[in-house]
């Protein structure tokens, strides 16, 4: 669904810009952030349909982040997809362990980049 709002957690400027440019051209709307801190406050104040959290971030990491989401009410049920540069298979077991909703590696294929944002959203939906 067009015009949902979505935060991006990235601290690296291109990987945001992609993110965001690719999420408009597709209709979302986007509100960003470059740490997990500035992200929990946006979170909060915003109410986003998604989180795009990436997991090496200056201070608090991605997964300190989520679960800091996770016991906050307001923000526990949004859903969130675990950015991050490496791909080994086992990382992906391991950030939906951690509680995240989807996995996304980077450099990002933005067919399955796309792909795995529209599944979340749609499972968060229904």
């Amino acid at each position: 669904m067009a015009g949902e709002l979505i935060l991006i957690i990235e601290d690296n400027e291109k990987n945001r810009k992609l993110a965001r440019d690719v999420l408009q051209v597709k209709g979302y709307q986007t509100i960003e952030s470059e740490t997990a801190e500035e992200g929990l406050i946006l979170a909060l104040e915003k109410s986003p349909a998604l989180i795009l959290m990436d997991i090496q971030l200056p201070g608090i990491d991605g997964i300190t982040a989520l679960k800091q989401l996770r016991a906050e009410p307001k923000t526990q049920s949004i859903p969130v997809i675990a950015i991050t540069a490496s791909a080994m298979t086992h990382n992906r077991q391991t950030m939906l362990a951690e509680g995240f909703d989807g996995y996304q590696t980077k450099p990002f294929s933005l067919k399955d980049f796309l792909g795995e944002v529209e599944r979340v959203l749609a499972a968060a939906r229904s």
